[in-house]
């Protein structure tokens, strides 16, 4: 990373944040992204799926609407996931 022991303490120590660059090194060095280092992410490899991104950015690039009715379909087939995982191991 190019930093020396006494920086990498004070990271270590909550003494000291690093910059942005050094997050994405870090996350880079790790196999993983920023979003999971910070916590935002449950799964390191959540955002490292090219498919996963590339239908990200698609929804993301709709007009609002089409986003919210894609957005809502996907929350409805998240909950039915999430209700025959539940009821599968009882």
């Amino acid at each position: 990373m190019n930093t020396s022991y006494t920086v990498i303490g004070k990271y270590e120590r909550d003494e000291m944040l690093p910059s942005i660059e050094v997050a994405k090194k870090l996350a880079q060095l790790l196999d993983t992204t920023v979003g999971y280092l910070l916590g935002e992410a449950s799964s390191s490899s959540t955002f490292k799926d090219p498919a996963m991104l590339q239908r990200l950015n698609e929804i993301s690039a709709l007009p609002d609407e089409d986003k919210h009715c894609i957005l809502y379909t996907i929350d409805g087939l998240l909950q039915n996931a999430r209700t025959k995982k539940a009821f599968a191991h009882k």
